[in-house]
């Protein structure tokens, strides 16, 4: 097993996606502290000091070197420097991965999302040479299954109450989409 070369910072037409700093500790304390944006992630609502604890801990989290690994990168709006999400990528084992999102609720609707997470699949295939990549989204989280959709994810399983989350029994939906499949529509 090699580390996989993740080059960043990664630039789209309105982001920069990039490791995190200490200094974004005020934007994602919005977002991190916000029940409406983590109602669906798997963390709970955060105040600054956990917040901050968390950074620290993304702070190391800009390479891929082992599988089982998140690569956590801030999502910072080019116009403004503000970081308005985060998008990551797991290493989940040879030629796989898995992504994830989460966006302030403030810079949801304007494509951010799309941009940040395209540029994500982007990067997992033609830079890194996976094969194949999944999603795994709470059902009820319209707005993360139709984002997968318009990247090509293809829903392949329903797990029907499959893990307590939040206190609940949750129903899980998993995507996938293959290397192939991305080029096909690239």
């Amino acid at each position: 097993m090699t580390a996989l070369d993740v080059r960043l910072p990664i630039g789209t037409d309105r982001l920069v996606l990039r490791a995190h700093r200490m200094d974004d500790l005020d934007d994602l304390a919005r977002f991190h502290g916000d029940p409406e944006v983590v109602r669906f992630v798997p963390w709970p609502v955060r105040d600054r000091a956990a917040t901050e604890e968390t950074l620290r801990v993304k702070l190391t989290q800009a390479e891929l070197v082992a599988h089982g690994q998140w690569l956590v990168l801030a999502v910072e709006v080019r116009d403004t420097g503000r970081v308005v999400g985060e998008v990551l990528l797991k290493w989940a084992s040879e030629g796989q991965g898995e992504i994830g999102f989460a966006f302030a609720r403030d810079a949801q609707g304007q494509g951010y999302a799309a941009e940040a997470a395209g540029a994500i699949v982007r990067l997992a295939f033609a830079d890194l040479g996976l094969r194949r990549l999944t999603a795994v989204v709470v059902d009820g989280n319209d707005a993360s299954v139709r984002l997968l959709g318009r990247l090509g994810f293809r829903q392949e399983a329903r797990h029907v109450d499959a893990v307590h989350f939040k206190g609940a029994w949750t129903t899980q939906l998993v995507f996938a989409q293959l290397a192939d499949e991305w080029r096909g529509r690239a």
